[in-house]
């Protein structure tokens, strides 16, 4: 029974935990306006939907973008390739499972025949298979006009990627830097050649304001003396954030039309089975079902991010529920940024012993 417990309260903890952090009066207000779905400045709230949001971005189809989305053929990002693939968007998807990918593919050409889209293998893990993903799309000569970096994992123990760097942060952050290293002059290239600016999405969470700054070290952050899974994880999350603004950063000094932002999702429902019964336990899970979102619902905010013209020039934001919130002071650290960027950078070169092009 106390498993049970202590499962629900981790699903509600990463909820409640900015709400914890108000002043009482603040607190209850966003409390009602998250449980009641109450619009945000940009018009959406936590109950929109992704097909909601994509509806309302542009009165004709995009037929004439092209979007990579990680971590596609589960959860979030499958919902968000479908509703993406709805508006004519062409998909790219790189893809661990390869069953998956195909039979997520076959499910978006049945609701929509005239998809267009193009599996890979990848391995956001292995430095190698990155470097061969973008390769081999590079060579197709197609346009780049959005980089959704979703894929994301949560090892429950302590495991290491062929390259030696512990999982969690292996994939959810070393991966996508690669990716978006690799990929970001095509972006500008193509943001150039059609007037139609890039974006560029990292997903986080709102866990990463559990952070320490005294935690975030580098080389423990690849090689861990103590590992702590959920450390773990929402290092990662910081890490994918000070990503976005570094990025942006860059960006920005070069006027390039791309945009980088990091969106939180959501703590999204899973399939739970309630073994216990019981009073106390069904009044857990009861509140929990009202914190929760839905599929769908969680990836709104990427969807927003992607699409939405309001959301056009932003760049090295942060987003929870289509609109544009406060992130950590650590994870405003710019000069926190610019450091991980470059310890990263050399990393990889390391490593992979490649080294990444120089932005023009």
């Amino acid at each position: 029974m106390c498993s049970i417990y202590f499962l629900v309260l981790v699903i509600l903890l990463p909820c409640c935990f900015e709400i914890l952090s108000l002043s009482c009066s603040t607190a209850m207000k966003e409390t009602l306006r998250y449980l009641a779905g109450i619009a945000g400045p940009s018009g959406y709230g936590s109950k929109t939907t992704a097909d909601q949001v994509v509806r309302s971005s542009s009165s004709s189809p995009h037929h004439h973008l092209t979007a990579i989305i990680t971590g596609a053929t589960s959860g979030i990002g499958a919902e968000t390739a479908r509703v993406l693939a709805k508006r004519g968007v062409r998909l790219v998807i790189p893809a661990r499972d390869w069953k998956k990918a195909v039979a997520l593919k076959e499910g978006i050409e049945k609701e929509n025949p005239k998809a267009e889209i193009i599996l890979f293998d990848i391995d956001l893990s292995s430095l190698a298979s990155v470097k061969r993903f973008c390769t081999q799309f590079l060579a197709l000569g197609l346009p780049l006009n959005i980089l959704i970096n979703n894929a994301g994992i949560f090892s429950q123990n302590l495991e290491f990627s062929e390259d030696k760097i512990e999982m969690t942060f292996a994939t959810n952050y070393i991966g996508h830097y690669l990716l978006t290293e690799m990929l970001i002059e095509k972006m500008v290239e193509t943001a150039e050649q059609t007037g139609i600016h890039g974006r560029i999405i990292n997903l986080s969470s709102v866990i990463h304001s559990w952070v320490k700054r005294e935690c975030f070290t580098f080389t423990q952050m690849l090689n861990p003396n103590k590992y702590n899974a959920t450390r773990a994880y929402a290092q990662s999350k910081l890490a994918n954030i000070l990503h976005a603004k570094e990025i942006s950063r860059q960006l920005k000094a070069k006027n390039a039309k791309v945009t980088i932002n990091a969106v939180h999702p959501g703590i999204v429902k899973t399939g739970i089975i309630r073994a216990h019964k019981g009073f106390i336990t069904d009044s857990l899970f009861f509140i929990a079902s009202k914190l929760l979102k839905s599929t769908s619902q969680g990836a709104s905010t990427s969807c927003y991010v992607a699409l939405s013209t309001q959301a056009q020039e932003l760049s090295g934001k942060y987003f929870a529920d289509c609109n544009e919130c406060i992130c950590s002071a650590l994870a405003n650290d710019e000069s926190g940024a610019r450091r991980l960027w470059t310890q990263t950078r050399a990393l990889i070169s390391r490593r992979l012993q490649y080294q990444i092009p120089t932005p023009s």
